[in-house]
């Protein structure tokens, strides 16, 4: 579903990604972690179109996109959580899940975002950011369902959230992978990723350092906490 080769990136003469290889296939969902500075948040805005100083190539679904602008990418099945959330606080709940148009006949109906997650169906007339933290994280992920994309890119989706909230965001993951669909985690939370990714990129200094599998992740869980500084 995504393939990246040779990612690099700069901030004017600093260089934050080095070659970067990347894969998800469908209905996988592969987990990005790495210490704040890792450059994480930089492949993503790389990935979505949002960082001009990059190199290397980019694939969804075997199609070349490597020099498409942000919005053709989101045309093409590409889908961003990010991590401030971006919700429109002049619109209710319904109308931030009304807004983006669909990308695929995938898209979720209200009805669908509704039974997924009642609190939204709650709070439908209430302005976006009246809602809690977890609240707005659900919104956030509801609205890029809401368009249909066949790839997801999740930017730490747990962080700061209650646990009840963290496990119902990773009940929707799971259930977003058995459609078919792919997910890029950007995750700093090992333990939550290790319930729900089936494979794990460790980024060091803008560099893929080791790609392991969920139960090598699991196995090295407190050396990777080391790693990340938590």
């Amino acid at each position: 579903m995504l393939e990246v080769t040779g990612l690099t990136a700069w901030y004017g003469q600093a260089q934050a990604l080095h070659g970067v290889d990347v894969r998800v296939d469908e209905g996988e969902v592969v987990s990005l972690a790495g210490r704040n500075g890792a450059g994480k948040t930089t492949l993503v805005r790389c990935l979505i179109g949002l960082h001009g100083q990059a190199g290397g190539a980019v694939r969804l679904h075997g199609r070349d996109i490597t020099g498409m602008p942000a919005h053709r990418r989101a045309r093409a099945g590409m889908g961003w959580v990010q991590d401030d959330r971006g919700i429109y606080a002049s619109l209710t709940v319904e109308e931030n899940l009304l807004l983006p148009p669909k990308v695929s006949d995938r898209a979720w109906t209200l009805p669908q975002v509704y039974d997924a997650f009642p609190m939204l169906a709650e709070r439908r007339k209430a302005p976006g950011t009246t809602l809690s933290g977890g609240e707005q994280q659900m919104l956030a992920i509801a609205r890029v369902l809401r368009t249909g994309a066949r790839l997801l890119l999740m930017d730490e989706p747990s962080e700061g959230l209650a646990p009840v909230v963290v496990a119902r965001i990773g009940a929707i993951i799971r259930e977003i992978k058995a459609t078919g669909a792919g997910v890029l985690l950007i995750e700093q939370n090992v333990k939550f990723a290790a319930t729900v990714a089936d494979r794990h990129y460790l980024l060091s200094q803008g560099r893929i350092v080791e790609t392991l599998d969920n139960d090598e992740f699991r196995r090295r869980e407190g050396d990777l906490l080391k790693h990340l500084g938590i």
